[in-house]
């Protein structure tokens, strides 16, 4: 045979290129995880000045604010993903839900040493069902296709260095902007909504059809156990209390359940459905593809790689600020690692069989309680791994008691906003503009989107369009078409 006569054509002969990156990047990190005797060498916690309960209650305060996620995402998708009727597979999304994001946040956390969790992504989930599977009446598991090929493709891109050169355009301020605007969206989660499940606010701010958002009612025993919470809450932390967040989250569940206006958990252990009807179906989506959904595919397929490249270079940029990682030259340390996490994240949660994941904001809770390493995330994944024994009691915690949690997360991270150059009219302008439109939009993708468009525009109306990075020139053009291609 030939290719037996063709040194060129061995296996050692043919790795690719990406393959070897991929290896260089896993197995030192692999190596030096499974021989190191000392779990606080691994995660360098002298470097970083932190310790073992440091990191772990950091790790449960954010896990208990995210925890929410394992009933709100298979609430989402089983409106869109089931067999006969809608509902059919809630048990197998949960279990998928739970091990995707344990998953992915562990790789995040011994990849790149950062305290960042990772799970499927708010939004892009609703995206997912409502506007993709049941809008577009595009199969299920053809959507799953688009996620894994966006994921590949978002591999690609930082394989290739190309969101490394992209995160080092981006001028400080809207870096700093990007900060203030996750930290009003998080707050604006926390306060809107009607508290009741699936909807994560407190129900200080609702919808109205007059004013479009207005006061809610104080009539509604879940409002005010949310108020009474934000109070406990920020008091703990003004008095400096070491877990002020758990706590407060803790203390607001319990009184709600004493109260009866949360139903107490039914039992304490409840195993989930093994997801046999969820995984590996993105590899047989290709097959529902029909002409009539080629444009419509392509179309989702670039969306979600819109959305998920900023939402992941957003959340980054606002956590790695939050956590003092950001060095001198405005840049995250390993961001091309943490990217890669996020990117393979997005593929396991594809391949298992949920939407695409993302760097979850309420990560910044568990920064706030001092956890500075990835042996928080460790922490987080392996609470994410043991909630599918505990699903009753974990999703017995209400909105209302997570709710405070995220608004004072917001008010923490509203500090950056000291940063940013307010006398740069350009910066500035973009900068004020990302604030407001991240949680007005309730997208982070739609805030940074704004404020890239705006900046070089009026950077180049002040005859200084080549003070503007290149970079920053193609985020705007592809900001751009996103908006065309979803008017």
């Amino acid at each position: 045979m030939e290719t037996k006569n063709n040194p060129s054509a061995s296996p050692s002969r043919i790795k690719s290129s990406l393959t070897n990156k991929l290896m260089k990047l896993f197995t030192p990190k692999f190596i030096k995880f499974i021989s190191t005797t000392s779990l606080a060498q691994f995660f360098r916690f002298e470097q970083l000045g932190t310790t073992y309960k440091t990191e772990i209650i950091a790790g449960v305060t954010t896990f208990m604010t995210m925890a929410y996620i394992l009933v709100v995402n298979p609430r989402i998708l089983s409106n869109a993903i089931f067999l006969q009727q809608s509902g059919d597979l809630f048990n197998q999304l949960l279990f998928t839900t739970a091990i995707s994001s344990a998953g992915a946040t562990a790789l995040m956390g011994i990849l790149s040493n950062y305290p960042f969790a990772v799970a499927p992504a708010m939004g892009l989930n609703a995206f997912f069902a409502f506007s993709v599977v049941l809008d577009l009446q595009m199969n299920w598991r053809l959507a799953l296709t688009s996620v894994l090929i966006e994921s590949l493709i978002f591999t690609l891109l930082i394989l290739s260095n190309i969101h490394i050169q992209i995160i080092k355009a981006i001028p400080p301020s809207l870096k700093h902007a990007t900060v203030a605007g996750i930290g009003l969206f998080i707050a604006y989660i926390g306060l809107s909504g009607v508290p009741e499940p699936p909807t994560l606010g407190a129900g200080i701010v609702i919808a109205s059809k007059a004013t479009l958002t207005t006061i809610g009612s104080f009539k509604q025993p879940a409002t005010l156990l949310s108020v009474f919470g934000l109070l406990l809450t920020a008091t703990l932390i003004a008095r400096r209390i070491k877990g002020a967040i758990l706590w407060g989250i803790l203390a607001t569940a319990l009184l709600g359940w004493i109260l009866n206006i949360a139903p107490m958990p039914e039992k304490i252990i409840g195993l989930p459905e093994w997801p046999k009807d969820l995984i590996g179906q993105s590899f047989t989506g290709l097959s529902y593809l029909t002409p009539k959904q080629i444009s419509n595919f392509v179309s989702v397929t670039l969306t979600l790689l819109f959305v998920t490249s900023f939402d992941t270079i957003g959340a980054l940029t606002g956590l790695g600020q939050q956590a003092g990682y950001i060095d001198e030259n405005g840049e995250l340390p390993s961001a091309n690692k943490s990217l890669l996490a996020g990117a393979m994240g997005i593929t396991f949660g594809a391949i298992l069989g949920t939407s695409p994941s993302a760097t979850y904001l309420e990560s910044a809770s568990g920064i706030f309680e001092g956890g500075r390493s990835g042996f928080t995330s460790t922490v987080v994944a392996a609470l994410f791994l043991i909630s599918v024994l505990f699903t009753p009691v974990f999703a017995a915690v209400p909105a209302f008691a997570t709710a405070p949690a995220l608004i004072m997360v917001g008010f923490l991270m509203m500090s950056s906003v000291q940063k940013i150059n307010w006398n740069d009219s350009a910066e500035a302008i973009a900068a004020f503009l990302i604030i407001l439109t991240m949680p007005l939009t309730h997208s982070i993708a739609e805030g940074l989107a704004i404020g890239f468009i705006i900046y070089p525009l009026i950077k180049a109306s002040q005859g200084l369009a080549h003070k503007v990075n290149k970079p920053v020139y193609f985020i705007a053009a592809i900001s751009m078409f996103h908006f065309v291609l979803n008017s």
